[in-house]
Order: C-alpha cells, then sequence, then structure tokens
C-alpha cells in the first residue's frame, strides 16, 4: 500500500549495492573504521546549580569571593565514567538515556570531539588508528551530527547540501563520472531518500526567514551529514521535530547504508518506537553517566527483567531500558524489592560482573586483537583515503580537495547567501545612496573659498568615518555563522580561514560598487576639486579604508568567542577611531600620554591622506579680510590678512597645503606614505583575521545550570550527572521528582488543586476551514474539520508534518490573524462568549516566559492579572502554591525560569495557564516535543490527572508511545491538506480506532505496534511515503462521521435548552489599568535587576565614555582650539548614546516580544500598561549611567564647576529621558532589533548632521529648517552655552593674525573701529607693526558667529528639549498601536509575520 512519492523506481538499497559493485569493479578502495574504548571517563567543568547573579549580587563581597575562587579552582566533575565497549562497521549501536545521563558527551567523545571538556580519559581506539590520528589525518571520517539544526538560512536545500557534497567529493571516482556528476547524482539520491524534492528550491530559513518546515529542516541536517561519507557516525536525537514515519525512514536508510556499505552508525534517541529499536544491533543505556548495560539490542529487556525490573503494560523496550535508569519510572518485580540494583553505581557493577558484561569484555579483546595495532590494515585505510585526495590537496591532512578548491566552493557559497539575501544589499546600497545624497545636499557644492574650509574637512571626515564602521554591522551574523562554520571545520569540509578569506574576496567587487556609487554622489554634489587624479584618489583611499576597516571588525568578531564582547569592544574602538583620527581634536592638542594612541589608528592616516589631497591645490579665496568695513575702503592690502589659519600678510589666498600643515600638522608628501600605511594595516589586519578564524574556531559553551533567586537556601535540587555540552534547556531532575511525580498521581493533590464547580460546558466546532493568502492566490489549511471537546476528556490532535495540527489549534483558539476562517465555533451550541480568550488557557509549544522570572513569580504574574482583582493576595499566593505541587514544581519555585531544562520549563507553561483557572478548555500544542519519554510521560500523567478532575483538554501531539497513546480519550486525525482521517473514541488498547481503519482496508495492526505509528503509516504519512487509499473520502462516506454530526447536533440541542455560558468579565482585562502597571513595573524591575549583564554593560560604557572622552580633552585651555575642544566633547558625548539607544531598543523588543506572542492573545494586560512599565523601569537606570558619564567626563575637560548644576540636568536627566524615549518611538515602529537599529542609524544621520557642529548653522542654507527641527541642536546649545558662556578667550600665539599697520598708526589706532564692531582683542595696541590680533574676545562672540549659539538660549532648550520627551512618549504610544497592535491598516506589512 505504501510507495515512494518522489520516484517510484527508486530503490536505495538496490542503488547502494550497485555502487559498491561498480566499485569493486573499477578497483576504488573502499575502507572501513570501528571505535573500541576501555576505561572511558569524560570529566567537565562547572557546578550544576547556582544562584543567578544580580546587580546587588555582584557588589557583594561573598559573591566577588566565590567568583575569584571558581576561576582559580574551577569545579570538576565526573560527566561519564567507566565506559567500555566496541561498535564494529556494519552495526548501529542505540545510546538511551534521560536527558542529562550523558547521551550527548558519550557520542561526542566518540565522534573525537573532545574539545569543550575538561578531560578524556582512557584508551579509545578507531582500528589502529589513536583520536590524535584521526583528528589530524582523517577527521572527516568520523562525524558527529547535532541536535540542532543550524544552516545558512537563505541558501536553498539544493545550494545546502551540494556545497557539502562538493567539498568531499572524491577524487576517485567512477569512469568518465566528473565532479559536476558525481555532486549532482549524490545530491539526487539525498533527496529522494528523504523526501525533499519539492523543496530542493527552496530556502532552508530560519526564525526570521520563512523557509522549509521543521521536519523538513532536520532532514537537511541529516542529508548534510550524509553528504560527508563518514566511515563513523554519531547522530544526536536527529529524530526530533520528525513524525513517527519520518523518523522510522530515517533509521531504516541508515540501517542500509550501515549494513551494505559497512558503516558505524551510533545514534540517540530519546522517544524510540519498537521498530525503530528493533533496527538496532546494540543498545547502550547511560544512567547518571555511568553504563547500566552496553551489548546486544535484543538481550536488553531480558537482562534487566532478570535483574529485577517489569516493563509495565505495552512499555516499548526503549522506554522501558531507560526507564528502568529513573527512579520514579521504573516497576520492581515482586520478590526483588530488595536485591534489586537501584543507584548508578550499583547498576553499572551489576553489568560488569554479568555474563553480558564478560562478554563485552571478551568481544572488545576480540577485536583488538584483529583490529587494534595492525600496521597493514592501517597502510591500507592510508592508501584509500590518500585516493580521495585531489592532486594539489596535502595527503597528510584531512581534506579531501585542494585550498584554492576550497575557496573557489566556499566563495561561490558566499556567493549564493548574497543572492538569496539580496534585500540586505540593496539596503546597505540604498543606505550608502542615501548618506552621500543627504551629505552631499547639505554640503553641496562648497565654495573655493577659505569659508569652506572647515566644512571640506567635516565633509571628508564623515565620507571616510561612515564607510569604514559600516562594517561593525557584520558582527551579529559573523557570530551567527560560527557553528556552521565550526561543524563544516569538524566534518574537514574546509579551512575555517577559508571562510574568512571568501567572505573578503567576493566582498571586494560588492564594496567597489557601493563605494564609487557613494563617491560619485558625494564628489560632485559637494564640488570636490574637479580633476581625475583626486577623484580616483579619494576613491582609492576610501576604498581601501573601507576594505581594511571591514577586515578590523571581522577580526573583532573572530577574536572573541561571545557576540557581546566583540560588540562591546567594536563600540570601544568606534570611539577611539573617532576621537583620535585628527579631526575632533588636532593631533597636538591631545594630552601626550594619549597621543601615540593616533599612531595605531588606521583612520588617522587615511584622514591625513585624503585631507590633503583635496587641499594641496586648493588656493582659496579669503572669505574674511580684516580690517574691513566702514573706515577701511581705502586701506591696501599689504595692511589686511586673512583670519584663515595659514594665511599671509597682503594676499588675499591661503594656500591648503599650508592650511592643512598649521591646523593639523598634515603634509600631502605623506599621501603615499599614508597610503601604504593603510594597506600594511588592511594586510595586517586580513593576516590576524585568517589566524583567528582559524585557530579560535570554538564558541561559548553553555552548560546546564539550573539558577534560583538570591537568597534561596536549598539551591541545590539537582543531584545527577548532566551533558557538559547542553544547553539550559536540558538541565536535570532532582531527585525529589519522584516526590513530585506522586504527588502529580495522587488524586488529593489533584482534588486540592482543582476545587472548581463541576461543569457541563462542550466546545464544539463544525465545517472549519482555513484559507490563506500566498503568492500567486490562496493556499486551504483546514478543509471542513468538525469535532467537539467534553469537559474530563483528553483529546489528541495527530497527523503528519504539515497536516495542519497547530494551525486548527490556532484556529479554534481565536488566535489566527491573517486569512479566511470559515465554520462555526460554539459552546454548548451557542456563540462564544466575548471573554472566550480569557476562559480558555493555550499553552504553545514554545515556551515563551520572561527569563528571568522565577517559577513562583511567573504563576503569580498570570493569575494577578487573569484573575478578578477581588481575590485577595494570599488567596492567590495559596492558590499559585497549590499549582506549583500540582505540577511537580515546588522544588523548583525559587528557580529561574531562563534555566530549567524541557521538562520543567513546559511543566511551567502549563502552571501559568492553571494559575489563571481557565473554566472552559486548556489547548496544549505539542506539550512533548524535545522530551524524553520518561519526561513526556510524566507530562500526559499529569494532563490525565487534570482530565479526570473535570477539564476539557485538547492536545497536539507527535511520536507518542504506544503506553502514552492510550492516555488519551478521543483523536482527531488529520492528514496534508487539514483533511480530517478520523475523530472518535480511541478505545481500550485502541480498539476503536483499529477497528476502524482495518474494516476499511488497513492492514491487521500487530499485538506489539505502536497505534500511532501504525495508524500514520496507513494513511501514508512521512517523508516519502503516501497511501493508495483516499482516507478521507472514508471518513466522509462512513458511519462514523454521521455518528459525529449527531452528537455534535445532540450537544447543541442540550446546551441551547441551558442558559448560555455567560460572559464572565464584561472589561477586556480581569484587572484595573492601574494594577496591571503596577505589576508589569514590579516583574519588569527584577527582570533588569537580576540582567546585570546589560545594566553593567550600560554603565561601563558610559564610565568608559566619560573617562574617554574626558582624557582626551583633558583641561581643554580657554584658547580658540580648547573652546572648539569642549565644543566636540559634548557633541561626543551626545554621540555616546547611540550604541546605549541599541541596547534598550533589544531588550524593550524582547520583552515585547514575549507580550505579542503568548500574554496578548490571553488578554493578561493592556499593551499601554506593559509600555508605560518599561519607561518607568528603564529611567532611572539611564539617569543612574549618565550621572556616571558626567562625573567622570565634565571635570576632567575642564569646566567651571559654578556651572555643573545646569550641565547635570540637561545630559544626566533630560539628555537620559530624551534617549531613552526615542529609543522606545523607532523600537515601537520595529518588528526586531535589527531593524529598529537600521532605523535608528539613519535617523541618527540627519540628527549628527543637521545640530551646527558638522556644518555650521550659517552654511546650512535650505537645510537650517532641519537645524530648528533636530533636537540635538538644543542640547549643544544648552549644555555649550552654559558651559562656557560668557567667558574670554585667549587665542594661542598660532590663532593669532599678523597684521601690518599703515605708516604712522599704531595697533589700537587702525584697530579700534573694526574691533568696535566685529569684536576680538589686539595682544600688542601699542606697538606699531605686526599687529597681534584675536579674533574673538568672548565665548560668545565665537559661539554665536561660528555655530549659532547663546548663552541667554539655555533654560528655553531645556523646555523644548523636555517637549521633545514629551512628544517621543507619544509617539511610543502612537507607533506601538499603529505597527503592532492595530490589524488591517495600510502598515500592517511592517508587522511581524507570526
Amino acid at each position: 500500500m505504501l510507495t515512494m512519492v518522489e520516484d517510484d523506481d527508486f530503490n536505495f538499497e538496490k542503488h547502494l549495492k550497485d555502487i559498491l559493485k561498480r566499485c569493486s569493479e573499477e578497483e576504488i578502495k573502499c575502507r572501513q573504521l570501528g571505535v573500541v574504548f576501555n576505561d572511558l571517563r569524560v570529566v567537565g567543568t562547572g557546578a550544576r546549580s547556582s544562584l543567578q547573579p544580580t546587580m546587588g549580587s555582584l557588589c557583594s563581597p561573598a559573591s566577588i569571593w566565590r567568583t575569584i575562587s571558581a576561576a582559580r579552582h574551577p569545579p570538576v566533575r565526573d560527566i561519564l565514567s567507566g565506559f567500555e565497549g566496541v561498535v564494529a562497521p556494519g552495526e548501529m549501536l542505540l545510546v538511551l538515556g534521560k536527558p542529562g545521563s550523558g547521551c550527548s558527551t558519550f557520542l561526542k567523545t566518540l565522534a573525537n570531539q573532545r574539545g569543550e571538556y575538561h578531560a578524556v580519559e582512557g584508551d579509545v581506539s578507531y582500528d589502529s588508528f589513536t583520536p590524535h590520528d584521526i583528528s589530524t589525518h582523517y577527521r572527516g571520517d568520523v562525524i558527529y551530527c547535532p541536535e540542532d539544526d543550524i544552516h545558512f538560512p537563505t541558501l536553498t536545500v539544493e545550494e545546502t547540501l551540494s556545497f557539502a557534497i562538493k567539498t568531499r567529493t572524491p577524487h576517485t571516482r567512477f569512469a568518465n563520472q566528473s565532479r559536476k556528476q558525481f555532486n549532482a547524482e549524490f545530491l539526487d539520491v539525498l533527496l529522494k531518500i528523504f523526501g525533499l524534492r519539492h523543496a530542493r528550491n527552496t530556502v532552508v530559513g530560519n526564525a526570521a526567514i520563512r523557509g522549509v518546515s521543521g521536519g523538513e529542516k532536520k532532514r537537511v541536517s541529516i542529508a548534510e551529514a550524509l553528504s560527508c561519507r563518514s566511515m563513523i557516525g554519531a547522530w544526536d536525537n536527529s529524530t526530533r521535530g520528525l513524525d513517527a514515519s519520518t523518523a522510522l525512514e530515517f533509521v531504516q536508510a541508515l540501517r542500509l547504508g550501515t549494513d551494505i556499505a559497512r558503516l558505524t552508525t551510533i545514534v540517540s534517541i530519546y522517544q524510540a518506537g519498537e521498530q525503530l529499536y528493533e533496527l538496532f544491533d546494540k543498545v547502550c543505556v547511560i544512567a547518571e553517566g555511568r553504563m547500566a548495560y552496553f551489548g546486544p539490542a535484543k538481550d536488553a529487556r531480558q537482562y534487566f527483567i532478570d535483574m529485577g525490573y517489569e516493563p509495565h503494560n505495552r512499555q516499548t523496550t526503549a522506554d522501558f531500558l531507560v526507564g528502568v535508569t529513573e527512579q520514579i519510572s521504573r516497576k520492581i518485580r515482586t520478590g526483588f524489592e530488595g536485591i534489586v540494583p537501584r543507584t548508578a553505581d550499583e547498576l553499572a557493577a551489576h553489568f560488569r560482573a554479568s555474563q553480558l558484561g564478560h562478554l563485552n569484555r571478551q568481544a572488545i579483546d576480540e577485536y583488538r586483537a584483529l583490529h587494534v595495532g595492525k600496521d597493514d590494515r592501517k597502510a591500507a585505510y592510508r592508501l584509500s583515503a590518500i585516493m580521495e585526495h585531489a592532486d594539489h590537496a596535502p595527503k597528510s591532512n584531512s581534506y579531501t580537495i585542494s585550498i584554492p578548491m576550497q575557496v573557489r566552493a566556499v566563495m561561490v557559497r558566499r556567493v549564493q547567501i548574497i543572492k538569496g539575501d539580496l534585500t540586505a544589499q540593496v539596503v546597505q546600497l540604498c543606505s550608502q545612496m542615501f548618506q552621500g545624497i543627504i551629505m552631499g545636499w547639505v554640503f553641496v557644492q562648497l565654495p573655493d573659498a577659505t569659508s569652506g574650509f572647515y566644512s571640506r574637512g567635516g565633509v571628508l571626515f564623515f565620507a571616510l568615518f561612515f564607510g569604514s564602521v559600516s562594517a561593525m554591522a557584520e558582527i551579529p551574523d559573523l557570530f551567527a555563522q560560527r557553528p556552521i562554520v565550526l561543524r563544516h571545520h569538524k566534518a574537514a569540509m574546509y579551512y575555517p580561514f577559508i571562510e574568512a578569506l571568501a567572505h573578503t574576496v567576493v566582498d571586494i567587487p560588492i564594496s567597489f560598487i557601493i563605494q564609487i556609487v557613494f563617491c560619485v554622489i558625494l564628489y560632485f554634489m559637494v564640488g570636490l576639486q574637479k580633476s581625475a587624479s583626486q577623484f580616483f584618489v579619494f576613491f582609492l583611499l576610501l576604498y581601501t579604508m573601507t576594505i581594511a576597516m571591514k577586515a578590523f571588525f571581522r577580526l573583532l568578531a573572530a577574536s572573541f568567542k561571545a557576540e557581546s564582547g566583540a560588540t562591546s569592544m567594536a563600540g570601544i574602538a568606534v570611539l577611539l577611531l573617532s576621537l583620535f583620527t585628527g579631526y575632533t581634536i588636532p593631533r597636538l592638542s591631545i594630552p601626550g600620554a594619549l597621543r601615540w594612541i593616533t599612531y595605531l589608528n588606521p583612520l588617522r592616516y587615511g584622514f591625513e591622506a585624503i585631507l590633503t589631497n583635496e587641499f594641496y591645490t586648493l588656493n582659496a579665496t579669503c572669505t574674511t579680510l580684516i580690517p574691513q568695513g566702514p573706515g577701511y575702503e581705502n586701506v591696501s592690502l599689504a595692511n589686511q590678512v586673512c583670519t584663515t589659519v595659514g594665511s599671509l600678510p597682503g594676499v588675499t589666498t591661503v594656500d591648503g597645503n599650508r592650511y592643512v600643515n598649521m591646523s593639523y600638522g598634515f603634509s600631502y608628501s605623506d599621501l603615499w606614505k599614508n597610503f601604504g600605511i593603510i594597506v600594511a594595516f588592511g594586510i595586517g589586519f586580513l593576516a590576524a583575521l585568517f589566524i583567528a578564524a582559524e585557530y579560535n574556531t570554538g564558541s561559548t559553551f553553555d552548560t546546564a545550570v539550573t539558577l534560583f533567586k538570591q537568597g534561596t537556601r536549598t539551591m541545590d535540587p539537582i543531584d545527577t550527572t548532566e551533558d557538559e555540552e547542553k544547553s539550559s534547556g536540558q538541565s536535570n531532575h532532582p531527585p525529589s521528582l519522584a516526590d513530585d511525580a506522586a504527588r502529580t498521581a495522587s488524586p488529593p493533590a489533584a482534588n486540592s488543586l482543582l476545587e472548581r464547580p463541576a461543569t457541563n460546558d462542550v466546545f464544539t466546532w463544525q465545517h472549519i476551514q482555513y484559507v490563506v493568502p500566498v503568492s500567486g492566490g490562496e493556499r486551504r489549511l483546514l478543509d471542513d474539520v468538525s469535532g467537539y471537546v467534553a469537559p474530563g476528556k483528553l483529546t489528541s490532535l495527530m497527523g503528519e508534518s504539515g497536516a495542519g495540527k497547530t494551525t486548527l489549534l490556532n484556529v479554534l483558539a481565536q488566535r489566527v490573524d491573517v486569512g479566511v476562517v470559515g465554520g462555526e465555533r460554539f459552546v454548548n451550541g451557542q456563540p462564544l462568549p466575548a471573554d472566550f480568550q480569557a476562559q480558555t488557557g493555550y499553552c504553545q509549544q514554545m515556551d515563551t516566559h520572561l527569563p528571568e522570572t522565577t517559577v513562583r513569580e511567573a504563576l503569580l504574574f498570570s493569575a494577578r492579572l487573569r484573575q478578578p482583582e477581588s481575590v485577595s493576595s494570599a488567596e492567590l499566593e495559596s492558590y499559585v502554591d497549590k499549582c506549583l505541587v500540582m505540577c511537580g514544581l515546588e522544588n523548583f519555585a525559587d528557580a529561574i525560569v531562563g534555566s530549567l531544562g524541557v521538562e520543567h520549563r513546559k511543566r511551567t507553561t502549563i502552571a501559568v495557564e492553571l494559575a489563571a483557572k481557565p473554566k472552559l478548555l486548556l489547548f496544549l500544542d505539542e506539550p512533548t516535543s524535545g522530551l524524553d519519554s520518561q519526561s513526556a510521560w510524566a507530562i500526559m500523567t499529569f494532563l490525565r490527572e487534570l482530565a479526570d478532575n473535570g477539564q476539557a483538554i485538547l492536545c497536539t501531539i507527535h511520536q507518542p508511545s504506544a503506553e502514552l497513546f492510550q492516555v488519551f480519550d478521543r483523536l482527531l486525525l488529520l492528514r496534508k491538506g487539514g483533511q480530517t482521517v478520523y475523530f472518535g473514541d480511541i478505545g481500550d488498547k485502541s480498539s476503536t480506532l483499529l477497528e476502524y481503519f482495518e474494516r476499511n482496508g488497513a492492514p491487521h495492526c500487530d499485538e506489539n505496534a505502536n497505534p500511532a505509528e501504525y495508524m500514520l503509516d496507513t494513511i501514508g504519512a512521512g517523508a516519502t511515503a503516501t497511501s493508495s487509499v483516499n482516507w478521507h473520502d472514508i471518513w466522509k462516506r462512513s458511519p462514523e462521521a454521521a455518528e459525529l454530526q449527531v452528537q455534535i447536533d445532540r450537544i447543541h440541542a442540550d446546551g441551547r435548552a441551558r442558559p448560555s455560558v455567560e460572559t464572565e468579565r464584561h472589561t477586556e482585562f480581569a484587572t484595573s489599568w492601574i494594577h496591571q502597571a503596577v505589576i508589569l513595573t514590579k516583574r519588569n524591575y527584577l527582570a533588569y535587576w537580576r540582567n546585570p549583564t546589560y545594566l553593567v554593560a550600560k554603565i561601563i560604557l558610559n564610565i568608559a565614555g566619560g573617562l574617554l572622552i574626558g582624557f582626551t580633552f583633558y583641561n581643554s585651555n580657554d584658547t580658540l582650539q580648547g573652546t572648539q575642544n569642549k565644543l566636540f566633547s559634548i557633541f561626543l558625548a551626545m554621540v555616546l548614546c547611540v550604541p546605549i539607544i541599541q541596547q534598550i531598543q533589544t531588550v524593550y523588543i524582547n520583552i515585547r516580544s514575549i507580550y505579542e506572542v503568548r500574554e496578548r492573545p490571553s488578554r493578561m494586560y493592556s499593551w499601554t500598561a506593559l509600555v508605560t512599565s518599561q519607561l518607568l523601569v528603564e529611567i532611572p537606570w539611564n539617569i543612574l549611567g549618565s550621572s556616571l558619564f558626567f562625573v567622570c567626563w565634565y571635570w576632567a575637560v575642564g569646566f567651571a564647576t559654578d556651572r555643573a548644576g545646569y550641565t547635570f540636568l540637561m545630559y544626566g536627566v533630560v539628555f537620559s529621558l530624551y534617549y531613552t524615549t526615542i529609543a522606545f518611538a523607532v523600537g515601537a515602529m520595529a518588528p526586531s532589533a535589527l531593524i529598529a537599529s537600521m532605523l535608528f542609524s539613519t535617523l541618527f544621520s540627519f540628527v549628527v548632521i543637521f545640530n551646527g557642529v558638522l556644518q555650521p548653522f550659517r552654511a546650512l542654507g535650505w537645510w537650517q529648517w532641519m537645524y530648528r527641527v533636530t533636537p540635538f541642536t538644543y542640547f549643544v546649545e544648552g549644555l555649550l552655552g552654559q558651559a562656557i558662556g560668557r567667558q574670554l578667550i585667549n587665542c594661542a600665539s598660532t590663532e593669532l593674525v599678523t597684521i601690518n599697520t599703515p605708516t604712522g598708526l599704531n595697533c589700537t589706532a587702525y584697530m579700534d573701529p573694526y574691533i568696535s564692531f566685529a569684536g576680538g582683542y589686539m595682544t600688542n595696541p601699542n606697538a606699531t607693526t605686526q599687529c597681534l590680533y584675536c579674533p574673538y574676545r568672548t565665548t560668545d562672540e565665537f559661539m554665536f558667529s561660528s555655530f549659532n549659539v547663546e548663552y541667554s538660549h539655555h533654560w528655553r532648550n531645556a523646555g523644548i528639549v523636555l517637549g521633545v520627551v514629551v512628544f517621543n512618549v507619544f509617539a511610543t504610544f502612537w507607533f506601538t498601536y499603529v505597527f503592532r497592535i492595530r490589524t488591517g491598516s495600510i502598515f500592517s506589512i511592517f508587522k511581524r509575520r507570526k
């Protein structure tokens, strides 16, 4: 009945045999490899549980001492110990154990991936090779396929697999078979085996990019690993996310490959069905890091039965074996109570002493005698491996293809990645064009006069700086791809540095196009020197600097193991680059202790070269000759001088070379020397990048540490060995879980919890249709689905991947906001109450919680906001405690939710919904996904008890064991297209369900078979299978379908005879707005307090920025340059808000996403209360940060103490309010932190350009209206005016202008008339020649004429900025409503896809 969907004629077994036959005929040497190990011990570092760090604990002496002690003497623990065994070629080993027992560590160790462990001891041999031999010469022959599916999201399935095949294509192939043909044929086989031909041109995707489904992505991961053609394969829970049929097909494919190609296969599976188990030769049972069994799979069940354990009814062998290792799951045979081994050590010792243990050691000895230390076998294996190496590939290393071939392959992949995400390139190009146009427009056609000197320097600095730091945006992407590159490196596909090299080479033409467009726009709009040589030198310098700085930021990313460290260092680097370029503060003005930094700044050499290139041909007309005006009409040129630096008496023009030399200390003669230095920096950065990329391939490994809140006394409920490498998603179970489960299983506990009136309300749905728009038309996801959920019944919703299970759940729960829903939904035959969502609970597949809260706090939060406000706090807390007991979570009540394991996070999700007292119905989406069989059983037993106490439950599930399947009362089975295949009772031992299928032509279900797997096989579920019978048509014509309609009609008739279900609350939310805001503010405050990484980063950035800026402009004097330095110190102080705003937006959007995903559909609280609470929590921390900046910066620069009050008010308080609210306003428009960052960067460019610092107000021309609109204008004027206004200026000797007086006049007589209206002063008023004139006497004259700043406006400016803050707050609420809350608006395209 089952056939291959993809190709009816394809037979994988026959195909493999044909390949081996041809290999033999053409004398292509095949090879095989086994693994044998004795006394294997793996030691890891780190504690099993700890206290959640907080801002308070960081300052606690005891906490600091514990941290120092742990750093000096890190705790070590055994993850695995006492393992011995052999897996020979042609054998499949199944590794079983509960999560945290050490399964992943065992697989990684056998796959020779030891890097993340403290020590690996014992004797491990890969036939005649040592682990070092394998790592050095044959790494690609031993691979590990991880549990997580991480791929380049913009590559298609075909591109992903084709690349992997290309890098492992052997040199020796069949006659007349090219590399391209080999690739195409191998790819086609993989696509057929895993049912992926329909998705070959679909992008793989990720959380942000829609691609293949989760099950298909898992198949892509498996196919990629198989494409490496390894001899030993370790597969870590690779069936996770696959339905039972697809999982079986995968293991069957492994079985065929293992048998025919003599491979060695090691697989760990959490929920293994009986059919799947029977495919394995051996099984290894792990109990808390000890080997409880290693031997024939067929003997394992009887071995543990003889030991004294008994399987539960219809319990699969795999579940039984895992259950033996767990106290709460095992069942001891009568008469064995006192003698059966119980602990992990006892189980391991019992096996070692057993006959099977003796046979295992005998098999090890025999294998070693035949395979270990055999030089002839070693030489034959080496010859076979060498034959696969390309001609120019080194024969001694693991890589199959040569370095040039690797570069070519990775470059092609990089082009494909870019092609798949053209939007990013278009956005980058448009961003550069936009910035070029805006800057060009602001500085449009600068005059060839001295009035344009300052602006010319500003636009050149901006052009250089903008292109150089644009690469900083790549850092997140570089860290996102690192796990992929690391996996490929371990599979010996290519050297890690090849990825960095290919990225650089591919980026060269892209950067060329972007920079040429930017340069043409900017250069000619601004009107820089119109000579071909200067334009091309300008472009060459910008382009070279961009390539060099991209290498620098990629080097930063490659040098750190954590993204946070790289981002922080990049932020400091940007500050250093901007400070020490020579523009914001000339090199000669930098304090001597910091001047050395300029020599290490490549931007400084670029700025010198680009500035001298522009100015060396510029002979600018003097804009301002002095003296001039009334009374000086007939003065000769000999008695006038230009005020610009570099002018000479009696000359109306200023030489650009002289200007840059005197202003900056730059010389045109150094241009090509500077270019050479830039190239040297670029080459150095690239070399360092390649070295860092090659050797710093790892990333931070999160260990499974359960965190408890500070003050928790008993924080060590964890007493089992756990996988070192597992993330917090795989933390351990406490010993008290036995007690928890016992309580969970006890009726008194259930009754004590569910003190609720009996309800007879029945939820029904009829003829549900759901159609969504897709490109090119519509797609029907649900097709005429009917059914009901009754109180006290547990109804399962099942089907293959893509059948519409979650879609139906969302439609029934009123949680879809796109597409058209048809059909009817009733409660007791009457329309749904207005607060239907409030009367139901919905447990999503993804356990979405605020990670910093404790379990008890999460439940209390739900109870306080979803139960009526009239319920007392004591009553709520008592009810929450009952929920904790019911869910087996009381020992984890003070545990941090984000650190919990999968099972306890799932229990928390259910408990959070129970805390709301759902009256009508509880929906659950895949509550057992990712759990081992014991955890899945615990969850389902818990749900069974809820149902037995009157709760109506509808639950989707995949891969249930027969034992688990029996927990359900009813089944709704869907096939692809959202069509019903069956709805009705399951029956005792699934008798009703099986009778239905067998009556309608399905084969008989064997007594030992799993009915859940049987029915999926029958309807043709799976990657490659289908059914010749249309089970949907059979259902529509069946008496069961007719009976279902009769039952629904009866339910409606009975229900309509009773009063309708009342709407229990007539407002949208259960509590008042004030109550919501208070609860949310408390929760968010705690979340911030427990997130010291975020707060410390904010504080350190402010302190480091304050010290750096303060001491760079240390004790700025009262000269013209000193006054300008104070201006730039204020300007840079405000620019520092950019990284802080990006930090704020990330946290803001993360908290908002929890609201959008889970809390909004449950109608927990108003979005306005959420935004209000986030503002109230964020603002105080930002005021603290800005205050610390102020203390480090203000007095270091040399500002007057008596003026500090206003400056603190403006910077420490008002500016904090401004950047907090603008961050929220921009974040409110954005669906993600990345988009928010891009939006803010564009907006900030306006803020920076138009505030009168880079381009003075008088030169803005048409753009002067933007000067009035930009808030930074008022910050600069308020801060600068108040800080330095009404003070005297004393020009430095280089700033004085020398004027020759007419014969017979002294300086006072000649200059007084001019000074009377123009200002300034003479330093030698009585001299008769060479008068030394300073253009400004007071800071007010300088600030007003140069920057339009007036001291008297400081309070006006404070008021305007506070007005902007109020506007930002309103904008935050408005944008949140328009972009995130309102549906059907013209802005809905910006809403995040859900």
